[in-house]
C-alpha cells in the first residue's frame, strides 16, 4: 500500500495556498499530448513475484559471490563482517546529513573523529580528514596540496606504476593549473617497465622545480618497495612525497609515515565496503601537522562544551569551502560519511590483531598462488618479490581470450588485462588474491590455465 502522508483536507489547503484548484493544474504548462503517455507495462504481479524476477535478473551477472574472483586492480573482494551493515542501516546514520550543526550531530561527528584517528594511526601520519570520493580523487587532492605548499614549483613526478586511473584523474584535476608531469611516460618494453617502476628511477626525475613525487605502496602491480631513500632524496630537493597505499597491507608492513612520506592516501574500499559494481567508495587522506591548513575535506575536532563535557565539531574549515561549487576547496557528498563509518566499524571490529591476520592471509594466499602458477606450463610469474595481494602473470595468448574462456568454461573471473594501460604488457595479467581466495580456488585456476596453454 502506498504511503500517503497528507490528508485530503491538507492537500486542498496547500493547493489553495498556491492558487490552484487541483494537483493536475500544476502540470498545465506541459502539452496534453505528452502529459500522460501510454506506458506498455506488463500485468500487475505480487511483491514476491517481483522480487523473484529481480533476483533472476541479478543472477545473470557473474560476481564475487557466485564465482571465483581473481580480479583486483584497485577494488578487492574482502570479507565484510555482518555487524557493519547492521550498524550502517540504523536510521540515525543512514539518513544523517552533513553535520554542520554540532548540537544535533554528536554521534556523526564522533564517528568522523574516530575515523580520522584510525586512519592517522594506520598510515603513521599526524592528521587525517574524512574524506574524499575515492582513491583517485584523494590522489588529485594530494597533488593540489603539494602545489599549494610549494607555490613556486609546478613539476609533478608520478610513478608509472601508480594506478593508471589515479594518474588520469590527477591530470584531469590539474588541467589549466600549469602543472608539468614527469616520470610516468609509457614504457616501450617490459625491461623499461621494470626499470621505471623502481623508486631509484623516480629519484632521477626530481629537480629543483619538483613540487611532489607520487608513488604507490604497493605498486599498481603489487610489488612492495621501501621508500625511505626516495623520501630523503625528495626532501633534499625541497619537494613532498605522496604515497598511495593499500590499507589492508598496513596491518602487516611498515606504514609510509615511518618512511618519511608527507601525504598518504588511498582507496578505502577494502575496509568493509562491498565491490558494488564500482561504488560508492571512499578516499582516505592523511598528512603531517604542518600541512593541516592546506588539507581539503571535512575535519572533525574534539573539544569540551560550556559544562566541561567532551564534544565534537567540524573545525579548521568554513562550511562555504565545501558548497561554493567551482570555488569550493573540496566538494564532499554526505554519502562519504556513511562509507567512512563503514571503514571505522571495520577497523574497530578487526583491531590491530584482526587486521594483521587479514593482511597475512592475503600475503600468504598470494605467495601460494605465485608458486602454484609458476609451475603451470606456458605461464610465467614476472613480478619481483616481495609483492602483496597481486602479481603479474605472463600468458601465452591474449588475456581477453583467456578471461573469456575462464568465465565460460570454468565460472572463474580472471585477472586484469595490463595491456589496456601498458602496451608493453600485452598478454600480461594482473591477478589478485585476498583472504576470500581459498587454496582450492587457486588450484582450480591453475588447472584451468594449464588447459589454456595446450
Amino acid at each position: 500500500m502506498p504511503f500517503l502522508p497528507h490528508t485530503e483536507s491538507e492537500r486542498s489547503e496547500m493547493l489553495r495556498a498556491i492558487g490552484v484548484k487541483k494537483a493536475e493544474d500544476l502540470f498545465a504548462a506541459i502539452p496534453k499530448s505528452v502529459r500522460f503517455p501510454g506506458l506498455q507495462l506488463p500485468p500487475a504481479v505480487s511483491e514476491p513475484e517481483v522480487m523473484a524476477e529481480m533476483r533472476y535478473l541479478a543472477e545473470a551477472n557473474h560476481h564475487a559471490q557466485n564465482a571465483a574472483c581473481f580480479l583486483g586492480a584497485g577494488a578487492y573482494h574482502h570479507y565484510i563482517p555482518a555487524a557493519i551493515n547492521h550498524l550502517l542501516m540504523r536510521g540515525e546514520f543512514y539518513t544523517a546529513y552533513t553535520p554542520y550543526q554540532p548540537e544535533v550531530s554528536q554521534g556523526t561527528l564522533q564517528s568522523i573523529f574516530e575515523f580520522q584517528t584510525l586512519i592517522a594511526a594506520l598510515t603513521g601520519m599526524e592528521v587525517a580528514n574524512a574524506s574524499h570520493y575515492d582513491g583517485a580523487t584523494a590522489a588529485a587532492e594530494a597533488v593540489i596540496l603539494a602545489l599549494n605548499q610549494n607555490r613556486g614549483r609546478r613539476r609533478v613526478v608520478m610513478s608509472p606504476v601508480l594506478h593508471p586511473q589515479y594518474r588520469q584523474t590527477i591530470r584531469t584535476y590539474l588541467q589549466g593549473a600549469g602543472a608539468h608531469f614527469a616520470g610516468d611516460e609509457t614504457p616501450e618494453t617490459y625491461s623499461a617497465f621494470q626499470t621505471r617502476s623502481r623508486a631509484k628511477h623516480l629519484a632521477t626525475c626530481v629537480d629543483e622545480s619538483t613540487a611532489v613525487v607520487v608513488v604507490s605502496y604497493p605498486s599498481f602491480v603489487g610489488e612492495v618497495e621501501d621508500l625511505t631513500s626516495l623520501a630523503e632524496i625528495v626532501h633534499t630537493a625541497g619537494a613532498l612525497l605522496a604515497v598511495a597505499v593499500n590499507p589492508i597491507m598496513l596491518g602487516l608492513l611498515k606504514p609510509p609515515g615511518a618512511m618519511g612520506a608527507d601525504i598518504v592516501f588511498g582507496e578505502g574500499q577494502p575496509l568493509g565496503i562491498p565491490l558494488s559494481y564500482g561504488g560508492p567508495y571512499l578516499g582516505f587522506f592523511a598528512t603531517r601537522q604542518a600541512y593541516l591548513h592546506k588539507m581539503s575535506g571535512r575535519i572533525a575536532g574534539e573539544t569540551v562544551d560550556g559544562q566541561g563535557r567532551r564534544g565534537y565539531t567540524l573545525t579548521l574549515a568554513a562550511r562555504e569551502q565545501h558548497i561554493k561549487r567551482e570555488r569550493a576547496s573540496s566538494n564532499i557528498c554526505t554519502n562519504q560519511g556513511l562509507m567512512a563509518l563503514a571503514a571505522t566499524i571495520y577497523l574497530s571490529l578487526m583491531g590491530r590483531r584482526g587486521l594483521r591476520q587479514v593482511a597475512e592471509l592475503c600475503y600468504h594466499r598470494c605467495g601460494y598462488a605465485a608458486e602454484r602458477l609458476a609451475r603451470t606450463p606456458g605461464f610465467q610469474v614476472v613480478s619481483r618479490f616481495p609483492f602483496f595481494n597481486e602479481f603479474i602473470l605472463r600468458c601465452p595468448k591474449s588475456v581477453a581470450e583467456i578471461n573469456r574462456d575462464l568465465l565460460d568454461r570454468w565460472e572463474i573471473i580472471g585477472g586484469y588485462d595490463l595491456g589496456q594501460d601498458y602496451p608493453c604488457l600485452a598478454n600480461h595479467m594482473l591477478l589478485a588474491f585476498t583472504e576470500m581466495t581459498p587454496r582450492g580456488q587457486i588450484d582450480s585456476l591453475a588447472e584451468a590455465l594449464a588447459g589454456e596453454s595446450l
